[in-house]
């Protein structure tokens, strides 16, 4: 749940999450649509799951537009769920990325700063920085 919730943070922090309330309306509208054009389509949600199919390209074959319409629907919801596909992990990644980075800047500023200030320690606060040096280099 945590992780779901950071996942949604990355999200709203980056503006993807517009892309993907997009993809969903596109999705809606494309299911809404073919459901009034295409005879194969049954109600709303029919055309949702068909529209769900197509846009993540693994198109079971159990609807097929037969209009042309239909067929133009068809393609531009693909490339709307290629499209999404491929930003958003992009971005997430991206931004974790830099978030990690910046994280790391922090943990060597913090020990400049206590470098710095070396001759004033006391032999505990020594012993402490020496153990994170330790995990710090373990990580790498």
């Amino acid at each position: 749940m945590v992780a779901l919730k950071r996942m949604l943070r990355v999200l709203k922090r980056t503006g993807t999450i517009k892309i993907f309330f997009v993809y969903l309306a596109v999705l809606g509208i494309g299911g809404l649509v073919l459901r009034f054009i295409e005879p194969g389509i049954h109600g709303f949600f029919e055309g949702v799951y068909y529209c769900f199919i197509a846009s993540s390209t693994v198109g079971f074959g159990d609807i097929v537009p037969v209009t042309r319409l239909g067929r133009i629907i068809t393609v531009f919801v693909t490339m709307a769920g290629i499209l999404t596909v491929a930003m958003v992990p992009g971005v997430i990644v991206s931004y974790y990325t830099e978030y990690l980075k910046s994280k790391e800047q922090e943990t060597v500023s913090t020990f400049l700063e206590k470098l710095e200030k070396l001759p004033e320690m006391s032999r505990e606060e020594l012993e402490e920085l020496s153990e994170r040096v330790k995990q710090y280099n373990r990580k790498k």
